[in-house]
């Protein structure tokens, strides 16, 4: 892609970054050291009281917020429901009529064709 006549190129974030440290005479950052990790030793009393504890109330909230939400949306899914019934059992009907009304129109165009057939409509009535 060619840039328009006169246009610059402008430099990345690190060309920048590093343009700035060398102005400044500071050399690279060094580069983080991980932490050392702490040696293995057995929990304290308070903190085993506080896993224990934070366990039980874990254990606790989520009974509470569990019962909270059913009785919450108990009420919303009964309604929920409800509507969906009613819906279902109006689309079922519709569905049924027209299932009914297709089924009488083809018997009754079965019914035409064969009474349109000559010899296929019976005994001819005798004088």
């Amino acid at each position: 892609m060619s840039s328009p006549p006169g246009a610059e190129r402008l430099p990345t974030l690190t060309e920048v970054v590093a343009a700035r440290r060398a102005a400044a005479g500071d050399a690279a950052p060094p580069a983080a050291a991980a932490p050392a990790p702490e040696p293995s030793r057995e929990p304290t009393a308070e903190e085993r009281l506080v896993r224990q504890v934070l366990a039980e109330l874990g254990q606790r909230v989520d009974l509470v917020l569990e019962s909270r939400l059913r009785e919450a949306l108990a009420p919303v899914i009964a309604r929920a429901a409800d509507s969906m019934v009613r819906e279902l059992r109006a689309e079922l009907a519709a569905t049924l009529r027209d299932l009914v009304a297709r089924a009488v129109a083809h018997e009754l165009s079965k019914a035409r064709d064969a009474a349109a057939q000559p010899g296929a409509a019976g005994p001819s009535p005798q004088a």
